[in-house]
């Protein structure tokens, strides 16, 4: 029953994201920050995919372990896309509040992404073992948890000075997502029902497409089929 439901789950999931981020790359015409936010959700479902679908074939036939090869190269794909989704929310964040400057936060922003790519490429993460070291699921872990702090603070910050209904839980979507997957990093692999908490993790994602999208048609209406 679980395989079925958590199969069905995702494919709904990567459907919906993909299917609305092509809407927003398709429509958004000259509106930069709107086709970031396609071109990051249909990224955000492609890189999911080949974690997920994996996932759900081995849930539907041998199992977890038996597929752990596949599942690992799903993960370290799933780990570099969602590092390129936040690069490209923080551009987001720049094109929506018409920031300017702050080119030694840009940098930081582009330093921990390839702090975090280069950490998950080392051999020591060992992907494709089911039973990979957690030390390293930590380590690759840490500049991507200060990127995402700092997209919360910035966020949260421009969306009250700036009485952004829209994005005014954008902040808190995103803490939502870390909340749900640190646990998952932590103890996923010695406590199987902690990988449960990756639904809630999803759905966090799922918001923060949908908030984007639903203030792409309030601004651009007339462009946008619903």
């Amino acid at each position: 029953m679980q395989a079925i439901m958590e199969t069905l789950f995702d494919v709904v999931y990567l459907l919906s994201v993909i299917t609305l981020g092509l809407k927003m790359s398709r429509n958004s015409g000259d509106n930069k920050e709107y086709k970031l936010f396609g071109w990051m959700a249909i990224l955000l479902g492609a890189g999911d995919a080949f974690h997920l679908v994996p996932r759900s074939y081995a849930l539907l036939t041998t199992g977890l372990e038996a597929n752990a090869a596949a599942l690992g190269f799903g993960k370290l794909v799933t780990s570099i896309t969602m590092t390129i989704f936040y690069v490209i929310l923080y551009h987001i964040w720049r094109q929506r509040y018409n920031i300017e400057g702050y080119k030694k936060l840009t940098l930081l922003i582009y330093v921990l992404g390839i702090v975090r790519i280069a950490l998950c490429l080392f051999p020591q993460n060992d992907w494709l073992n089911y039973y990979a070291p957690v030390s390293w699921g930590i380590y690759r872990n840490i500049p991507f948890a200060i990127m995402g702090i700092i997209i919360i603070c910035i966020f949260y910050s421009e969306a009250k000075n700036h009485n952004d209904n829209n994005f005014k839980f954008m902040w808190f979507a995103i803490v939502l997502s870390f909340a749900f997957y640190i646990p998952v990093v932590i103890w996923a692999t010695e406590i199987r029902w902690i990988g449960m908490l990756m639904i809630p993790k999803t759905l966090a994602y799922v918001w923060i497409v949908i908030m984007g999208y639903k203030s792409a048609t309030h601004v651009a209406s007339g462009k946008f089929n619903i």
